[in-house]
């Protein structure tokens, strides 16, 4: 079968900090099943694959339509593991298989406040240009640019003074990864190029569909979003930029 895009969900199972959270309910469905179903209803993929070493994470995967071609190497199911290098191995794994693959988006087993647009718009940005990546971003509640460090006598010092006098209004935007997805060429991906550079292009969520998980706390402050996103229908819409 020839491919064009493959997704690949990262979902290992030795999750340190919420146990298990890869497959944990999350409002009524494993937490991997909502980024499976954002795959499948953005209709982007020729095939959703979940990457996991993990007998019950794959068995959860399958049963809410992704696929499992094979079993993620022990070594690259380590805590310091890093995503690229699973990426990598997926797509190694694909091209093997004769998969004829020219775009891979990694999205995270972690991610239900992702909708499928976001994914089409990724694609989109992906193809506008020269790019290595196009990822999703988002901005900062409050401006870097007004950020202090403590000094050893207990005060403190601006990081850069040079915006000690400039209007809020007038500062840099600054953005920061919202760890959801990461579409990449083929290329990209197996010549494990950066992620984040001058040649990879962002693509911004609202600050109230971004939420990272890793502590319980977090996990109920995306709950909290994901249910508002639910209730009010209006807000679930990604921005146009």
């Amino acid at each position: 079968m020839t491919l064009g895009r493959l997704a690949v969900i990262p979902a290992r199972g030795g999750s340190k900090r919420i146990p298990r959270k890869n497959i944990r309910d999350f409002c009524g469905k494993p937490m991997i099943a909502w980024s499976i179903e954002a795959a499948r209803q953005s209709g982007l993929f020729d095939r959703i694959i979940v990457s996991t070493e993990d007998s019950e994470i794959a068995a959860v995967a399958l049963e809410w339509g992704a696929e499992v071609p094979f079993v993620r190497p022990a070594e690259l199911a380590g805590d310091f593991t890093g995503t690229t290098e699973v990426i990598c191995d997926a797509t190694e794994r694909a091209l093997q298989r004769g998969w004829a693959v020219d775009a891979v988006c990694c999205i995270y087993a972690t991610a239900p406040l992702m909708l499928a647009e976001d994914l089409e718009r990724g694609l989109l940005s992906l193809r506008s240009g020269e790019w290595h990546y196009a990822f999703s971003a988002t901005d900062f509640a409050a401006s870097i640019f007004r950020a202090m460090r403590r000094t050893p006598h207990g005060g403190v010092q601006m990081i850069f003074p040079e915006y000690f006098s400039a209007r809020s209004q007038d500062l840099p935007v600054a953005l920061h990864d919202a760890a959801q997805f990461y579409w990449g060429t083929t290329g990209a991906w197996l010549g494990k190029a950066q992620i984040f550079s001058d040649r990879s292009i962002p693509v911004v969520i609202p600050r109230a569909r971004v939420q990272d998980i890793d502590t319980e706390s977090d996990w109920a402050a995306a709950e909290s979003l994901f249910k508002f996103r639910m209730e009010n229908p209006a807000d679930r819409r990604s921005p146009s930029c």
